[in-house]
């Protein structure tokens, strides 16, 4: 079964007011899952009047991935208005949206949270970022990690949930793998700077899992930080079957054939011999 699939690659940039973003976002996922966003460039195979099963966003788009003042100053209720106008547009459309991740105040905690809403317009996952990015600034001194792994039955089969800097630690994606992953999506603020590792990594976290791997990044400039865009969709052999440009906004679309999973594990099987 293939199943049709959409990233959203965002500007996050901070000439752009966080309440102004969230406005402008909602009205483009809305255009996006109604075949009305003429304006936003298409880059994939999933043709223009193909409706979506599958929608991802970035991480921390509302604030900005390394924008830590703003991450403190704008926390996301996920009970709140914003989440509630995604479920509303997941149900209508019934469409899966990755949310992306968002700034969650949990009484004296912050987590960056990532959501996931079901067709049916129902938050259907949470996971809280494990790995927090800055050694000791940025996320890492205003964020806690979260404290478990999640997987959820999605779409994408049984799906591995993580967030950005989590990329550099494979055995995160064991774990994952453990408890039955059949896909990764990973929703992040990479760099411009080190956009190299991010292509080489996600290729990794695939072709050691043998695993569809969604990769869904942004652009733009924040605390001075340039990100490198570059989304993508990589198969479980490892090859890149879509990649966004890395300096623009835009929809990156990939047709996701879950059947491949198992056939690459039968036919390859690797994974068997793990001693480790």
């Amino acid at each position: 079964m293939s199943v049709r699939v959409g990233l959203l690659q965002l500007r996050v940039d901070d000439s752009e007011t966080v309440a102004d973003r969230k406005i402008r976002v909602v009205e483009l996922v809305s255009s996006v899952l109604a075949g009305q966003a003429s304006g936003l460039k298409r880059v994939g195979t999933v043709g223009a009047t193909q409706s979506l099963d599958v929608l991802v966003l970035p991480e921390l788009w509302t604030v900005g991935a390394h924008n830590s003042a703003m991450m403190l100053a704008h926390p996301e209720p996920l009970d709140g208005e914003l989440i509630a106008d995604l479920c509303v547009l997941a149900r209508s459309s019934q469409t899966w949206i990755y949310a992306g991740s968002f700034p969650e105040l949990d009484g004296s905690h912050r987590f960056n949270t990532t959501v996931v809403i079901s067709d049916e317009g129902v938050v259907v996952g949470r996971y809280r970022k494990i790995h927090l990015f800055g050694f000791d600034s940025g996320e890492a001194a205003v964020l806690t990690a979260g404290p478990e792994l999640v997987v959820i039955d999605s779409p994408l089969g049984a799906t591995g949930l993580a967030t950005c800097y989590d990329a550099r630690f494979p055995e995160l994606f064991r774990g994952l793998l453990d408890r039955g992953a059949e896909s990764f999506v990973i929703p992040s603020g990479w760099p411009t700077a080190r956009i190299e590792h991010w292509r080489t990594l996600l290729k990794a976290r695939a072709i050691e899992n043998l695993a569809w791997t969604l990769g869904c990044n942004q652009v733009g400039v924040q605390a001075g930080v340039e990100l490198g865009g570059a989304s993508m969709v990589i198969e479980p052999w490892g090859q890149v079957i879509a990649e966004a440009p890395t300096d623009e906004e835009c929809l990156l679309l990939a047709e996701v054939d879950l059947s491949l999973v198992t056939r690459s594990r039968d036919a390859f099987p690797a994974l068997k011999d793990r001693k480790l």
